[in-house]
């Protein structure tokens, strides 16, 4: 199975800009890049924060860009985002019974679980008593069809070590873990978003892994901002394919707006090996 990641779009209305740059721009790069490079991706997942303010029009903007996206695409929200707009632009995302932006999708490759921890008001993550509830039983689901289990959700619920956005993680994290430890070992990776930065490891034995965004980025700083600011700047956007088989998660990062020059390595002029160790 090939997936697609992107995460934190922060879309704004069309023809508004966000930090001095219209966030359009580098997602319009990304779906070209997608339909001409990965359109045979199983789905696309974006992590998350999918405007800036939650208006209306944002969303709308984003629909648009979207629409020419050849691939599959499943949307979750984040904390920038106003879950009632998010429906009426995105009609056909799915939606659990309690009005949450979640759902499963069932492929050969396992359960793909897309998680809401978005909570009005606040830019921490939430994820409620309901949302455990439903989680729990997508989990035993899943293990009762003996399916790896892969999750997606916009906060992480662990420490990054940076330490603004560490504050505006998920919180009551213990009590998302007590749902997850049951079935810890069929969790094969956690996909998430929100910290703007490309960021691998793991998590209780879970392999956890988010990018880079595509309008702005969260700097690289281990130190507390003054007055809680977060520390940000223009990075280049990414997005990642994600290749799954049985024995293996394989994740590529693909700076696709990278425009530097390209050559073989064997035959390039800037290293000449045929002539690098000559006696001339």
């Amino acid at each position: 199975m090939k997936l697609i990641h992107l995460t934190d779009t922060h879309f704004v209305p069309e023809g508004k800009t966000l930090y001095g740059r219209d966030p359009r721009i580098a997602l319009e790069h990304a779906v070209a890049d997608i339909n001409r490079h990965h359109s045979d991706a199983d789905c696309a997942v974006i992590t998350g924060d999918l405007t800036h303010w939650g208006e209306p029009e944002a969303f709308d903007n984003l629909a648009q860009v979207l629409d020419d996206l050849k691939v599959p695409t499943m949307l979750l929200l984040g904390n920038h985002d106003d879950r009632t707009a998010f429906q009426n632009s995105f009609p056909n995302q799915a939606m659990d019974e309690h009005g949450f932006a979640q759902s499963v999708r069932k492929t050969d490759a396992g359960h793909l679980i897309f998680l809401d921890t978005n909570l009005t008001g606040t830019h921490a993550g939430w994820f409620c008593e309901k949302r455990r509830d439903w989680l729990s039983q997508r989990l035993d689901e899943a293990a009762a069809e003996d399916a790896d289990v892969f999750l997606f959700m916009h906060h992480p619920p662990f420490k990054t070590y940076l330490p603004t956005m560490d504050t505006i993680g998920l919180q009551e994290a213990d009590k998302f873990l007590a749902v997850l430890q049951p079935h810890i070992e069929c969790i094969r990776h956690l996909f998430y978003g929100h910290v703007h930065r490309p960021i691998f490891g793991s998590w209780l034995g879970i392999p956890t892994s988010t990018i880079r965004a595509m309008n702005h980025q969260v700097r690289l700083d281990f130190t507390p901002g003054p007055d809680g600011d977060t520390p940000g700047n223009f990075e280049p956007p990414a997005y990642a394919v994600v290749l799954i088989d049985p024995y293996s998660v394989v994740i590529h990062v693909h700076d696709f707006m990278d425009d530097s020059p390209r050559f073989g390595l064997r035959n390039s002029p800037v290293d000449d090996w045929a002539n690098r160790y000559s006696d001339e």
